[in-house]
């Protein structure tokens, strides 16, 4: 991941009645392996983290746009009008109340301009130190900080190359949005003048719902399912710590080589409403798993989550309780009965 531009700016915050105060750099950090390394942690700590998905908007409007404040601050950047540095302080100071309103400690705010492969990014965190312990060369025990990436509250990535093709993506821009901080993500949404234009979260357990009922349709061997299943989750899990969207047709390449289009056009037909491209929430994935067994004539097959609602599972009686079912279902053995 080329560094194209990089600068760490202080915000100090000795007690939370004090406000927070500003110790602007002044000149951007020198390439080199180490601010590398520091890239690839913030990255991976980064897409570990529960976010929203959103774009630019104008003011009280939900349409798409690039002009508002702090969208305007980065294009004077990227079009050479201003540079790495003024842009990296303003944004600073815009950021400054919310660690005021929501945060008790300083920081310091990275801001780094790099690509990954062929797309261009803009990554910004407040990043905060904790207290640890080294060994010196003599070989004593001495007091030694370092950064608590995992402690990541504030943050944000923009898909730079997205955003400026001027495509009709609606999630080009993500931030941070913690179940604690939930406050602070929305305070920080209003800073960048953004809006969220996918709910990740909603979307992925809509395309496992979709999942499942093509497996069921489909009426795969457990083995088959299994497989269709491990890939799924393989692939999302991928683009999620890449910090990419699931694409549908390449995920329905991935499921069936033999019918590429199968899941795709399984989608499409039964009208789910899932966007081209979704966000992966990583812990839905995390919750979503298939159970499946076969034997003596019985073949049974349904999701984790549907286990101790409309499934129960008595391990002492060594039965499941199902309730709700499926009317097709229903209907047979209503017709077997008479």
């Amino acid at each position: 991941m080329p560094i194209q531009h990089c600068i760490v700016h202080e915000i100090d915050k000795e007690t939370s009645e004090q406000p927070a105060s500003l110790r602007a750099a002044t000149a951007e950090l020198v390439s080199s392996p180490l601010l590398e390394d520091l890239l690839s942690g913030f990255h991976d700590a980064y897409h570990a983290k529960t976010k929203a998905w959103g774009h630019f908007v104008e003011p009280d409007t939900s349409e798409p746009a690039s002009a508002t404040p702090f969208a305007q601050e980065l294009t004077d950047y990227l079009e050479a009008r201003s540079d790495f540095v003024a842009f990296s302080q303003a944004l600073a100071n815009r950021l400054l109340p919310l660690v005021d309103a929501h945060l008790s400690t300083s920081g310091h705010l990275l801001c780094i301009d790099y690509r990954q492969g062929e797309t261009h990014y803009l990554g910004v965190a407040l990043l905060h130190q904790r207290s640890g312990f080294g060994i010196d060369k003599g070989m004593q025990v001495v007091p030694a900080s370092q950064l608590n990436l995992a402690r990541m509250s504030l943050g944000l990535r923009l898909n730079l190359t997205q955003w400026r093709d001027g495509a009709a993506s609606r999630h080009y821009l993500s931030w941070i949005h913690d179940r604690g901080g939930r406050k602070l993500s929305e305070d920080l949404a209003t800073v960048l003048g953004a809006a969220e234009g996918i709910d990740a979260t909603g979307e992925t357990r809509t395309l496992l719902k979709a999942f499942s009922d093509y497996v069921e349709r489909e009426d795969l061997p457990e083995e088959q399912s299994r497989e269709k299943t491990e890939a799924l989750i393989d692939y999302a899990n991928e683009q999620a710590s890449r910090g990419e969207p699931i694409t549908l047709e390449e995920l329905s390449e991935l499921l069936d080589e033999q019918q590429p289009k199968a899941f795709y056009d399984h989608i499409r037909n039964a009208d789910y409403g899932l966007s081209p491209e979704i966000p992966p929430d990583k812990r839905t994935l995390r919750q979503f798993r298939r159970f499946t067994g076969r034997a003596g004539g019985v073949s049974i097959s349904f999701d984790s989550h549907l286990l101790g609602s409309t499934i129960e599972y008595d391990e002492s009686q060594d039965r499941l309780i199902i309730k709700q079912l499926p009317k097709q279902l229903k209907e047979q053995l209503k017709q077997r009965k008479e």
